[in-house]
């Protein structure tokens, strides 16, 4: 069954079941409400058809009523959080329905009976509505609810107290109406006792939700100065850190982040992190888990360190940890071991930043996106400093083509919302191509990898999509997200880039000149140039200026366009006015009880007073958010209409065209006519048929009204069968005392798991001494290295030294030669010496290939080295010798010739 038929017989079956809530309607209720569980409800509420509307209203309303049936509540609730699967559908739920109060009002209806499987159903389904949303202090029941929960939070009972802490930390986080309530409740320091007990708690997860309930409710009084002190602040970000690395799942890992997110807002607390010695190490791990498929996971972690970039100290920092590669000793050891952990994660860290960009459109789209802005604010700060470093240039060149990847497939037939993401992701590549292209060494990298036929493609694709976009067809126009706002900036960005560019690419020059002279750019130009975003003005502003002493740039139309955009938006400026005036008063009760609040108010914001951040009126609060949420609206409303003008102009510009299609339109309206005149002669045709057909079916009718007594017949006998089904629950009662049995088992396994849990813990323990120990021994080995490289620096002075012997013994060689050719008498001594020496001669060529194998006899070689230098000295002695007997023998000679 689809899920059109499905919901047409949810509806159906709602009002049934309100006309008389019998036990038929009830069973055919909570049929149909299964049903719809069991097919695929992505995105049905976003979609923004009236059918799924209706029926969540109505089973809204049912579930808020306390006479429906606790069963069918809870089946409701259960479809209720499958619906809240994203968060467009968690917000239409918060503030269309009113699903958040309706929970609420179970909740304090059972609030007697806390345990209830209801009551921890609303709790955990209130969790996941609440999350990053604001709930305003008038919603319905929410003092009631905040009641209960504090109420809750100091009892001992295990199973609710996750999910009411869970819930306490939504409420309390960024809202400070709901803050400054909780804190004027009498029990509020018990509480806080109780808060702080529960940071020795076993569970990370009650840990983290307990430290962003304090963090936001103390974090600015003396409660939070001692808990967020210098002193215990290191130990709180180690902690932090450690459930974001080795939490117990996406939700403890979520809350981990949204909490370090606001500790670093406060000034303090983030120059304290900027000195926390181990904070490199802690983002490198944080950082591995962008390697992880999970892309909740992955949204979280890029969050977390844009919130880090958002502070000066912290972004250099990021950035050494990002682009430098992994340190000497990390590599060695990566030589020795494989591959060292931290080593290994800290050189994939661009890596894996490169591939959650890679994605597709329609794919984790936050991650991308989230990636790119990163990556801007990384870049432009490494960029920023007074020398570009390799490992910079070398992550960019790497960059380079999968950003280029990300500015293909733009493909107007997916769809509007295609385009929508597809036009954000150019946006913020160009941003960071235009980043890159500051710095004379990345431009040069840029201008090798970008063309002007890539650059042309894009600008032509966005033109024909921003022109083939009709504004009487587009969305509702915001100040940001509209369609056509979002074209004007990527193509913007873009013809920027081309102006970067232009002297370094080929033909880009031509390019970009021939594009800022087409008739299609007046739209995108005066979008920007009428924009109230600073940047887009520059932008617009740079490009005119470039455009503007072209021939053929358009220059009257651009004219014109700005104005219509101006007269647009004074005439939507006017309305506004008008809307305002003709608004509801809010209630008398309020006014009254709050106007004197409001004046004073008024006069502090009107004289720059800041308001004290400790105010516990609850009126101001909530009077304060009322007016937050209209001049939110108003802003909203302003900007609304932003292209119906830019449509009417364009409607001026085509009436010519329009007025020839309405002449042909209108000979073809008469032509249809002529036909319609012929098929109501059929009709009337038909008419008379269909009379004779009625007399036929009142016969049937009578048929009927028989086949009516047969099923009442066939209701008596559903009446046994009634019977039967009432037995039949009888056994369905014994199965539920078998159910509560195995329950009992399931908590003594589960007491055993915790047992087995501290088990593990012990046994991690253990691992991380062995792996000090194991450090150690890594550094044993690295002093053994150190003194094998000691020995074979000896080794090679031995082998200098044989090589300064061998060139005295050919010295020694060649004057013993000479002597021989001088002394004649004395050739049978000299052939003795010269075969001694041939023998020594060969006694160095075996000398020589021993030392060649040196390396893997250190041993040996010692003792032949004095073996050789014993003979070296032998030789000498003889040569000595030699030179004594030949002067003495010239001296003989001498006395014999006088």
């Amino acid at each position: 069954m689809d899920m059109t038929t499905c919901l047409k017989s949810l509806l159906l079956a709602v009002q049934q079941y309100r006309d008389g809530r019998t036990a038929q309607h009830v069973a055919q209720l909570q049929r149909q409400v299964e049903e719809v569980s069991g097919l695929k409800c992505d995105q049905l509420l976003s979609s923004g058809q009236i059918l799924p509307s209706e029926c969540v209203s109505g089973l809204v309303e049912l579930a808020g009523n306390p006479n429906t049936n606790p069963t069918l509540t809870s089946s409701i609730i259960s479809l209720l959080a499958q619906l809240a699967c994203d968060d467009n559908s968690r917000e239409i739920l918060h503030s269309s329905f009113n699903v958040t109060s309706t929970l609420a009002s179970i909740i304090h209806c059972h609030s007697a009976t806390p345990g209830e499987p209801l009551v921890l159903q609303c709790l955990q389904v209130l969790q996941k509505l609440t999350y990053n949303t604001r709930v305003f202090q008038s919603t319905n029941y929410i003092h009631e609810l905040i009641t209960f929960l504090v109420t809750n939070i100091q009892t001992h009972n295990e199973d609710i107290i996750m999910p009411c802490l869970g819930l306490m930390a939504n409420l309390c986080r960024d809202n400070h109406s709901v803050q400054s309530h909780i804190k004027s409740l009498d029990n509020v320091k018990p509480f806080y006792r109780t808060l702080i007990n529960f940071l020795a708690h076993n569970s990370l997860t009650v840990v983290v939700f307990t430290l962003s309930i304090l963090a936001s409710l103390t974090l600015n009084e003396k409660v939070g100065e001692k808990l967020f002190d210098a002193k215990n602040i290191h130990q709180t970000f180690q902690l932090v850190f450690n459930i974001i690395v080795n939490g117990d799942g996406t939700l403890t890992r979520k809350y981990s982040v949204d909490l370090l997110v606001d500790l670093l807002k406060n000034p303090k607390i983030a120059v304290y992190l900027t000195r926390y010695e181990h904070f490199s190490a802690c983002v490198s791990q944080v950082l591995g888990l962008l390697h992880s498929k999970d892309p909740d996971s992955a949204a979280k972690v890029l969050e977390l360190l844009l919130a880090m970039c958002s502070v000066s100290g912290l972004r250099s920092l990021l950035c050494e940890v990002v682009f430098r590669p992994a340190g000497p000793k990390l590599r060695a050891a990566g030589r020795r071991q494989g591959a060292g952990p931290d080593g290994g994660r800290k050189a994939e860290c661009g890596l894996a930043l490169v591939q959650w960009l890679s994605l597709p459109v329609e794919g984790a789209e936050s991650c991308s996106l989230q990636t790119l802005q990163l990556l801007n604010e990384l870049l432009e700060e490494a960029l920023g400093a007074e020398s570009v470093s390799d490992c910079v240039l070398s992550f960019v060149e790497m960059l380079l083509p999968v950003l280029l990847g990300l500015l293909k497939g733009l493909d107007p037939a997916q769809g509007d919302s295609h385009l929508r993401k597809h036009c954000h992701r150019i946006t913020h590549v160009t941003s960071l191509l235009l980043i890159l292209c500051a710095e004379d060494a990345t431009r040069s990298i840029v201008s090798r990898q970008v063309s002007a036929q890539l650059c042309l493609s894009q600008v032509e694709s966005l033109l024909s999509c921003c022109h083939s976009n009709s504004p009487l067809t587009c969305l509702p126009p915001g100040s940001d997200n509209d369609l056509s706002q979002l074209y004007a900036e990527a193509l913007l960005r873009t013809l920027e880039l081309m102006s970067k560019l232009r002297q370094q690419v080929k033909d880009m020059e031509t390019s970009f000149y021939r594009m800022l002279q087409d008739q299609r750019i007046v739209t995108p130009l005066s979008l920007a140039l009428t924009s109230h975003h600073r940047e887009r003005v520059q932008t617009g502003l740079s490009l005119l200026f470039e455009a503007a002493p072209l021939p053929d740039f358009p220059s009257l139309v651009l004219g014109e366009s700005i104005a219509a955009n101006n007269a647009y938006r004074q005439r939507e400026a006017e309305l506004s006015v008008k809307r305002v005036a003709v608004q509801e008063v809010p209630p008398s009760s309020i006014l009254d009880s709050s106007s004197r609040s409001v004046h004073s108010l008024v006069e502090k914001i009107q004289n720059g007073l800041e308001l004290q951040e400790n105010v516990k009126d609850s009126h101001v609060s909530e009077i304060i958010d009322v007016y937050e949420q209209k001049l939110s609206a108003f802003v909203s409303k302003e900007s609304r209409l932003q292209d119906l003008l830019e449509a009417k102009a364009l409607a001026l510009s085509q009436a010519d065209r329009l007025i020839a299609q309405y002449r042909f339109q209108r000979a073809q309206a008469e032509a249809e006519a002529c036909k319609l005149g012929s098929l109501l002669k059929e009709a009337e045709r038909r008419r008379e048929d269909l009379q004779c057909e009625l007399g036929s079916q009142v016969l049937e009718v009578e048929r009927s009204r028989a086949d009516m007594e047969e099923l009442l017949q066939h209701n008596a006998r559903l009446q046994q069968d009634s019977e039967e089904h009432q037995a039949l629950k009888g056994a369905y009662n014994a199965l539920l005392n078998r159910f509560n049995e195995s329950e009992r088992l399931l908590k003594e396994l589960q007491a055993a798991h915790i047992s087995l849990t501290k088990q593990n813990d012990t046994l991690r323990k253990s691992h991380e001494a062995l792996q000090l120990q194991h450090e150690k021994v890594a550094s044993v080995l690295e002093d053994r290295e150190e003194e094998i490289r000691s020995l074979h620096s000896d080794l090679q002075q031995k082998n200098s030294d044989i090589t300064g012997l061998r060139g005295q013994l050919r010295a020694e060689e060649e004057k013993v030669m000479e002597k021989d050719r001088e002394r004649k008498d004395l050739e049978e001594t000299v052939d003795v010496l010269r075969k001694e020496l041939n023998k020594t001669e060969q006694a160095r060529k075996d000398a020589r290939i021993k030392a060649s194998s040196l390396e893997l006899q250190k041993s040996q070689l010692e003792t032949k080295l004095k073996q050789k230098e014993d003979e070296l000295n032998k030789h000498s002695a003889m040569i000595s010798m030699i030179h004594s007997l030949s002067s003495g023998k010239m001296k003989s000679d001498v006395n014999l010739s006088l």
